[in-house]
């Protein structure tokens, strides 16, 4: 993995990628940040809340919230959490500019979900009969939290996109009907929700760091907006957070319905984010959305085609296990066509996405696989993409196989940032120990690559693909990557690695296992068993090895969800000469009896080839 001086590189492709524009926006930022800092300094502030009445706010409608599976939490173990609890608390008091973070152990992602206050919004959209008592703790946390979180001082107000995602947590609180609000209580919340609205409109994600970040501060000004809707800030808000919104439509959700961050689960995360825009826009008469509906409809079709047993995705490009609303609540969705166009043949369907550069591969007895053939993700930062180019992932009737690595961590742990990021973390080939593209720092790529769908469809017997990608034309000898996926009607898979170049090189073909796979080596064969499913892949050479939780170098690690790290095995196989005379074949075969007919399968497919 080639990690580049973080520091001075990302530096130079900020600057590299900015315009006059961006370079005076940044330093106007920087000035109203240190201006602000001396305003309180000086026991001053200029950001005064307009008056406005509690019946005015029980105008404004809530969105429509349906509820879900409730998902897992994250867990925290007690010493993180207490570390986590000082941290928080003895920041309070400290400017959030002054907040030293970056050689900190702890994963400031983990400290701001709590800031979310996402947890409160079960109290006001649960179906069930809440009693009082726990709406009335939720207020009691919610006036907490302002309180032990002065404006502009501590962990919280680091990112604007963290206090977009707490303005409708605010507002909601304030919509509960069983609650009973004294004068200070209410203007305590609404001076919360116009600080932090006025505070997102002034360092708004714009420029090079557009992004989910966008979406995010975006919905916090829908929602401050409406609340002060009677006065020119908020409308302005309003006008502003849609104005974003139009545009990022298009620009993050790309033509075929995918994601332009080349991430599955954040594109979850815009999706919600523009539904939850949606509901309370239209429910308070202050934007048609008909038009980014179309748009969404494109975003769920694609996100449906990737579930894989109904209601899970593959875990491709970074996930936080973030949330619109809160862990089982999402907004409403609409009614939508769930199915894409997908093209058939014996049995064997495969779905093409172009524009973000997927393509799915299913069959009616239990084949599902994803071949990645994307760009690295949404320039020019490239922030929550992984160098994934022409990976895989496979399940059988729903059992995962060969998966995406997942995330982990953010912060705190920058060598497993690197490596769950990297090509080697992939199921894909590496070459001489290096990514596909330069990692700058934990979130931002250079050098990025570019890859081809050069090939798809029906070859009489058989479904074919062929893509290739330019990442490692950077090196001093340049090479070249193309990998032709093979399936046939009874589920037989070929795998064929190529190579075009000059120069001696290391080839490494990695292929990851879900840490439930257990292996059994038969007569040149590895069965991978998973539950009650099993998939063979042939080893006729005894070159391949297995590799679990290694750290020196980091290898066979898994991340189910974020903040998770367990040990699982990976498949590895090692070659090393000039770049043409290089190839990996991999066979893999679904059924046991059917292993004669996939190595004649491979036989007449390396002779046509």
């Amino acid at each position: 993995m080639d990690c580049a001086d973080p520091l001075h590189h990302q530096f130079v492709s900020r600057l590299k990628n900015a315009k006059f524009q961006e370079i005076f926006y940044r330093l106007s930022r920087l000035f109203l940040t240190n201006f602000m800092k001396l305003m309180f300094a000086s026991g001053r502030t200029f950001v005064n809340t307009p008056s406005i009445m509690l019946s005015e706010i029980q105008k404004v409608k809530l969105p429509k919230i349906v509820q879900s599976e409730f998902p897992n939490n994250i867990e925290i173990d007690e010493e993180t959490q207490f570390q986590m609890n000082t941290f928080v608390r003895n920041s309070r008091v400290i400017y959030f500019s002054n907040i030293k973070t970056g050689n900190h152990p702890l994963d400031i992602r983990l400290i701001w979900e709590s800031g979310r206050l996402q947890n409160i919004t079960n109290a006001v959209f649960s179906t069930g009969n809440i009693p009082e008592s726990i709406q009335e703790k939720s207020k009691k946390t919610v006036l907490g939290w302002i309180q032990n979180n002065p404006f502009l001082h501590g962990v919280h107000y680091m990112s604007p996109m963290e206090c977009g995602l707490r303005i409708p947590v605010f507002f909601y609180i304030l919509k509960s009907s069983k609650l009973n609000w004294n004068k200070d209580e209410i203007q305590a919340i609404l001076s919360s929700i116009y600080w932090h609205s006025w505070w997102v409109s002034k360092n708004l994600a714009i420029y090079s760091s557009l992004g989910n970040h966008t979406i995010s501060e975006c919905i916090g000004l829908i929602f401050g907006g409406a609340v002060f809707q009677k006065t020119s800030e908020g409308q302005k808000w309003i006008t502003k957070a849609c104005c974003l919104l139009d545009q990022e439509i298009y620009h993050q959700i790309l033509d075929d319905g995918g994601p332009a961050e080349q991430s599955l689960n954040y594109h979850r995360f815009v999706l919600d984010l523009f539904w939850l825009a949606i509901s309370f826009l239209e429910s308070n008469n202050l934007k048609n959305c008909s038009e980014w509906k179309n748009r969404l409809s494109k975003g769920e079709k694609f996100l449906n085609s990737f579930l894989y047993n109904g209601k899970q995705i593959p875990s491709i490009g970074d996930s936080d296990d973030g949330y619109a609303v809160a862990p089982g609540l999402h907004p409403d969705r609409h009614a939508l066509d769930p199915a894409g166009k997908s093209t058939s043949i014996s049995g064997l369907e495969y779905q093409n996405f172009p524009d973000s550069g997927y393509t799915i591969i299913k069959s009616q007895n239990g084949l599902f696989l994803t071949f990645d053939h994307g760009p690295l993700g949404m320039a020019p930062l490239y922030n929550h993409g992984h160098a994934d180019a022409l990976s895989i992932t496979l399940y059988k009737n729903n059992k995962p196989f060969f998966v995406d690595s997942g995330t982990y961590r953010y912060n705190g742990v920058p060598e497993y940032r690197a490596y769950f990021k990297s090509t080697r973390a992939h199921n894909t080939v590496c070459i001489d120990n290096t990514d596909q593209a330069r990692q700058l720092n934990g979130f931002v790529w250079d050098k990025p690559y570019q890859a081809v769908l050069e090939c798809a469809g029906d070859k009489g017997s058989f479904l074919y693909f062929k893509a290739r990608h330019d990442g490692y034309s950077r090196l001093k000898h340049p090479v070249i990557h193309t990998r032709e996926l093979y399936f046939s009607r009874e589920n037989i898979i070929i795998i064929s690695d190529s190579f075009t170049g000059i120069g001696l090189h290391e080839f490494e073909l990695n292929f990851h296992l879900d840490p439930n796979v257990i292996l059994d080596f038969e007569n040149g064969w590895i069965k991978q068993t998973n539950g009650q499913e099993e998939i063979f892949l042939y080893d006729y050479e005894h070159s391949i090895d297995t590799i679990r939780g290694e750290k020196k170098p980091l290898l066979g690690w898994h991340s189910p969800s974020y903040g998770i790290l367990e040990k699982t095995t990976t498949l590895q196989k090692k070659k090393s000469g000039e770049t043409d005379q290089i190839n990996f074949t991999s066979l893999i075969c679904f059924e046991e009896d059917k292993k004669e007919h996939a190595i004649q399968f491979k036989k007449e497919i390396l002779m046509q080839s």
